[in-house]
């Protein structure tokens, strides 16, 4: 394309494709192959040498795939994407990347339960050390936080389930100040609603699965890198490392940076980690994806348009107890999200249920039109529990620290009619309290 700086509209639905490069075809085509032909001895020299860039096998790199990659990393900013079989995926190469010789990862206890069980039980045993830290927003605070080891800075740019927005900024100076990256799961904003890169993020992650698909029906990881990050200050000698397999013509063995300057360390994951454990994304997956992308804008505002409805109506209720949305004017991240997260922010929030256990498993088991199930970003709207399912794995004392209240409900806001999930709540709201008044009242 000619026109230079096209428009986050533009870009979501023609990033990354030209037509002509694919026979022509209107949509991108799923190349559903395992391995691409060669050519000729002289190509395959070329190709292994990576002095020409070309597909050789669909777990490292396949059209379809490409063109997800090149989409996001258009959408966000990025030197570099490569995209994986999920979201956790994405956070494991990614860390494995950065402290592959050991060391240490400072995070906050605002993770999905998933990411703080992994922390818990994966990463320690391949000698990186995982440190949480509450008053991640103070720079200050978190600064002593920072050992010599200390590898990277982890957070999530808006929390899952309670919404705590990061002040990426301000994180990112610190971790810059100590030459390390900042990382940042996007996955509950997305490039729509916040940029992480433009305000100093190293890495971006996001599990593609959630709203940048948007429809429920694949599971799908993605890493970007700024390429903004310098890999050579000392503390990262794994991208120095020569590899035989990335030598010049002579056979000189090069490493990481000599030979992908923009993007050594999503090129470093390709060749090193996609290749040997093999999380791959397949074809048709990342074709959904693409299928997802092209609506996320108007399927944001939307939900965006429904959530505000939503929490007018539970603010009222008087069921619940508190609400977690970071722009409400009660929230400790209100101004925070007027700078980061103008357009809106997010579509999924917490609300902590006025009741007994029992009251909130009725309560649930009273819905009727929200899902239950453990997704988010989904063009349904779910409901569930999280200190139950997506936290069970903490411990009380985790679920303490990172502010998981046990009577807590998340809701990810779908694009059904907001009246008609509204009147959802009531009616669910309605039987498990009313009932129980009239038990009382025996």
């Amino acid at each position: 394309m000619s026109k230079e700086n096209l428009r986050f509209d533009t870009i979501k639905i023609r990033g990354g494709y030209n037509s002509k490069e694919h026979n022509h075809s209107v949509s991108v085509p799923i190349y559903e192959t395992a391995a691409f032909d060669l050519g000729s001895t002289e190509r395959a020299g070329k190709l292994f040498s990576f002095s020409e860039l070309g597909f050789i096998y669909s777990r490292l790199s396949n059209p379809t795939v490409e063109v997800l990659e090149k989409r996001v990393a258009a959408l966000d900013g990025a030197a570099g994407d490569i995209a994986l079989s999920s979201g956790m995926a994405a956070i494991t190469y990614t860390l494995l990347n950065v402290a592959e010789d050991g060391g240490r990862i400072l995070t906050t206890p605002y993770l999905y339960g998933g990411t703080l069980d992994g922390f818990k039980k994966l990463y320690p045993k391949f000698g990186i050390k995982i440190d949480k830290f509450e008053d991640f927003n103070n720079p200050e605070a978190l600064a002593k936080q920072i050992k010599p080891d200390t590898k990277a800075i982890f957070v999530e740019s808006i929390s899952n389930p309670n919404a705590a927005v990061a002040d990426i900024e301000k994180i990112a100076k610190v971790a810059h100040e100590y030459d390390i990256p900042l990382i940042v799961d996007n996955t509950l904003a997305t490039p729509y609603l916040l940029n992480p890169i433009k305000y100093g993020a190293d890495i971006v992650i996001y599990s593609a699965t959630k709203a940048l698909n948007g429809h429920g029906n694949v599971i799908a990881g993605i890493i970007l890198e700024s390429g903004k990050f310098n890999w050579e200050n000392g503390k990262f000698p794994q991208f120095l490392e020569p590899y035989y397999t990335l030598r010049d013509p002579e056979g000189r063995a090069r490493n990481f940076i000599e030979v992908f300057p923009d993007f050594p360390f999503i090129t470093r994951i390709r060749l090193n980690y996609l290749n040997y454990f093999g999380a791959a994304l397949s074809p048709f997956d990342a074709y959904l994806v693409l299928l997802g992308l092209e609506t996320l804008s108007e399927r944001i505002e939307k939900q965006l348009s429904n959530t505000k409805k939503i929490i007018s109506y539970l603010q009222e209720s008087d069921n619940v107890q508190w609400i977690k949305y970071p722009s409400l004017n009660d929230s400790p991240y209100k101004e925070l999200s007027k700078k980061y997260l103008p357009k809106g922010a997010g579509s999924v929030f917490s609300f902590g249920l006025k009741g007994t256990d029992d009251e909130i498993d009725k309560f649930l088991n009273s819905i009727k039109l929200f899902s239950y199930h453990a997704n988010i970003g989904d063009s349904r709207s779910l409901i569930v529990n999280s200190p139950k399912t997506t936290h069970s794995e903490l411990t009380p004392e985790e679920k303490e620290f990172s502010h998981i209240e046990s009577n807590t409900i998340r809701l990810s806001i779908g694009l059904e009619d907001a009246e008609d999930l509204i009147w959802d709540l009531e009616q669910a709201f309605e039987k498990t309290f009313s009932e129980q008044l009239q038990e009382v009242l025996k």
